[in-house]
């Protein structure tokens, strides 16, 4: 079955559970880091993301989208030669069936609270003097979520991805390339907390096999991506309602980029202090 296809089909399941959902939370945020890193490229890179994500309950799960704008500093160019900054666009889908609440069977055990199925994509497009991405990402696997305040998930996801580069510095475009199917075990995570003032530590971690060969014919590494987030809800103290408005400070740790491999690849592994300022509506 073809990408687009399957794609289509979850975002038709999206817009469905949506008409139907329980609860549902938006919002708009803006984070800022100065230590961003891209393989190949051994520059620290300024870069100002902006995020749209929504997340809602319906009966039978939950549905969740994110999608980042990234802009980055000359350090990582839009194109050979230019002054300006690369853009990039990501966009994340991911829906969870609850199969506790499907079967009418309570299926908590231990720590777990219910057991489910994700399934998702992920879609990024960049423009850049060297890589040009544009990946494309079918993800499904079973997911445990936990009994705890706020909410932890943790799933083990098989990953079928593609990517179709242009390289800049010799202008060829690689037909699209799918790298062996993969498995990705992820958590995220969000868990409020009081500590004299309302705060909440939020974000995900993702460790990420090897996908064979890449396009090129080299290597490719294991990767882990964790990103972590201390938020303070300032709402009352603005008058507004309960996780209204957030600020905070966010951490990124990324080795082996990409499934490059860090100790060959320059720019591969990421350590990234960011702030972070989060509008819920």
């Amino acid at each position: 079955m073809k990408t687009p296809r399957i794609a289509a089909g979850l975002l038709l399941l999206a817009s469905c559970a949506a008409h139907a959902a329980d609860w549902s939370d938006t919002s708009l945020s803006y984070r800022y880091g100065s230590k961003f890193s891209e393989p190949y490229n051994g520059a620290d890179i300024v870069k100002h993301v902006v995020n749209f994500s929504h997340v809602s309950g319906y009966k039978y799960g939950k549905n969740f989208f994110s999608v980042d704008y990234l802009i980055s500093d000359e350090n990582d160019p839009s194109a050979v030669g230019s002054r300006s900054g690369a853009h990039e666009a990501y966009a994340v889908y991911r829906h969870t069936l609850d199969l506790g609440k499907v079967t009418g069977r309570a299926m908590a055990f231990g720590p777990v609270r219910g057991v489910g199925v994700t399934a998702g994509f992920d879609i990024n497009s960049k423009t850049d003097a060297g890589y040009n991405s544009k990946k494309r990402m079918l993800v499904l696997g079973p997911t445990l979520m936990f009994d705890v305040p706020g909410f932890l998930d943790v799933s083990l996801l098989a990953l079928h991805e593609s990517n179709a580069p242009y390289n800049g510095f010799t202008q060829t475009a690689t037909d699209r390339y799918r790298y062996d199917t993969h498995a990705m075990l992820t958590a995220a995570w969000g868990i409020p907390f009081m500590l004299g003032v309302p705060l909440s530590f939020e974000g995900y971690a993702n460790y990420i096999g090897t996908k064979g060969r890449n396009e090129f014919g080299g290597p490719t590494a294991v990767e882990i991506n964790v990103d972590m987030q201390l938020m303070y809800d300032l709402s009352a103290a603005v008058g507004a309602a309960k996780n209204t408005f957030k600020v905070g400070l966010e951490y990124q740790y990324w080795k082996n980029k990409f499934g490059n491999p860090a100790r060959t690849v320059p720019g591969a592994t990421a350590r990234t202090p960011m702030v972070r300022a989060e509008y819920h509506f």
